[in-house]
């Protein structure tokens, strides 16, 4: 497969990342001599946010956040709350960034260029 040579990713790695975005319709698949995948939408329509939660499941920094499973403290947690605020953010910022963005030369290298990515407060309370 052209995707494992060009990156130098194992063949098994790169069928399970494709699938992955086969699943979460990142990706379309078409069969054939002149099949392969494709972007199922424009890169512009496409969050990193969606591209990472295809990868590596739902964005969190803790695992209580997902579940009261991964901890045994969860239930009398007086901070949790706080860390479902910090990873709404984190998945609001990364929702703000397109496979477009990432396609863009990197201009962080220029010292005179700055970006400035706001994030509404009222959004994190959707």
């Amino acid at each position: 497969m052209e995707i494992a040579s060009v990156t130098g990713i194992a063949l098994p790695t790169v069928s399970k990342i494709l699938k992955r975005l086969l699943n979460a319709k990142v990706l379309i698949s078409t069969r054939g001599a002149k099949g392969g995948y494709e972007l199922a939408r424009a890169p512009e329509k496409i969050s990193i946010a969606a591209v990472i939660s295809a990868l590596e499941g739902p964005i969190a920094l803790t695992e209580c956040s997902i579940s009261q499973q991964g901890c045994e403290q969860a239930s009398g947690c007086e901070i949790r709350g706080n860390w479902n605020l910090i990873n709404q953010t984190i998945h609001n910022a990364l929702e703000s960034v397109t496979l477009a963005d990432m396609i863009r030369p990197a201009r962080s290298q220029d010292p005179t260029w700055k970006q400035e990515i706001l994030i509404p407060v009222a959004s994190l309370y959707r």
